[in-house]
């Protein structure tokens, strides 16, 4: 990885994981093989000890520069937006295609660049993610839903819900809609597998607009959305919720970064598939369930959704 760009497709830029970053003089923290920017809470540690099998150690020292190495860059932020300087370093490796860990306003997702397709494939190999298994993406406005899906379908008059109206209110927020993908969406994203493996066509993508002060810093610097999954533990359906805890998981699988911004509550968005004429209710999460979205059971529409509940965040 040293010394070679990760995503080729700025050819201005050439940032590797060996390059230094001039920053405000921050504190590094030495992991088991791993370097990490130091903000993190030491009274969260006995929390961490009984959720991990091994607890990261926080050896502290002065270092004006920060360089990445074949390591984990591990920043706290404050919740509220107020030190998104920190994040710089970040969103530049997002852009060559690094692979890391971020908040939304529900749990914590691992994201990479849209039109990496490098990234992506480093993405489902750290989760361990089929190639048939889909992936949402998170956008920076309601553009990037109209650039690559078809939209919010319409009212049809005679008292319906105007449903593009009505989503509108829902964002940024806690939802995840399941929507119709447009000839526009990178292939990466319609289609899975790997070049020894034949593609699937999947014409359906969950996309979200979290109402995160972190998570949109950094999607605003972004020149195009992220593809996103959500944490959960290896093996076994249950979120992860502790930034720390995710970083001496996954951070030995290769990932890149891990922003933390506190500990989260598990509750994840509320899905809702918006690609059949009767709208459905997927999974009822933090977003609360409106007049025009419907629950209920519907064998076609439910199905096809339930596949994506394991990525949305």
């Amino acid at each position: 990885m040293a010394g070679t760009k990760l995503f080729p497709c700025e050819p201005t830029h050439s940032l590797s994981f060996r390059h230094s970053f001039s920053i405000a003089p921050p504190r590094l923290v030495s992991y088991p093989g791993r370097l990490s920017l130091e903000y993190a809470k030491l009274s969260r540690l006995p929390v961490v000890a009984m959720a991990a099998k091994r607890s990261p150690k926080r050896l502290k020292y002065s270092a004006p520069r920060l360089s990445k190495v074949d390591d984990l860059f591990y920043v706290e932020v404050d919740p509220s937006g107020t030190e998104n300087w920190k994040l710089e370093p970040l969103i530049e490796l997002l852009n060559q295609g690094a692979v890391g860990v971020i908040p939304t306003d529900t749990v914590y997702a691992i994201v990479c660049h849209f039109k990496s397709h490098s990234a992506i494939d480093r993405l489902r190999r750290i989760k361990n993610i089929e190639p048939s298994k889909p992936l949402s993406i998170l956008c920076r406005s309601l553009r990037d839903i109209d650039t690559y899906t078809t939209g919010f379908p319409h009212g049809g008059g005679q008292g319906h819900v105007n449903i593009f109206r009505a989503a509108k209110h829902c964002l940024p927020g806690p939802y995840t809609f399941i929507l119709t993908a447009s000839k526009k969406l990178p292939k990466q994203c319609v289609r899975y597998g790997t070049t020894t493996a034949k593609y699937t066509a999947r014409k359906n993508v969950g996309v979200r607009m979290p109402d995160d002060a972190i998570c949109q810093a950094i999607l605003e610097k972004m020149d195009a959305p992220l593809i996103s999954t959500s944490v959960k533990r290896p093996k076994e359906n249950e979120w992860m919720i502790d930034p720390v805890v995710i970083a001496d998981i996954y951070g030995q699988e290769g990932l890149d970064f891990v922003v933390d911004s506190g500990v989260r509550v598990v509750d994840p968005s509320t899905v809702v598939d918006m690609t059949r004429a009767s709208l459905k209710i997927v999974r009822l999460g933090k977003g609360p369930k409106l007049q025009w979205m419907v629950t209920g059971e519907d064998d076609g529409s439910a199905a096809s959704a339930d596949k994506l509940i394991a990525s949305a965040t």
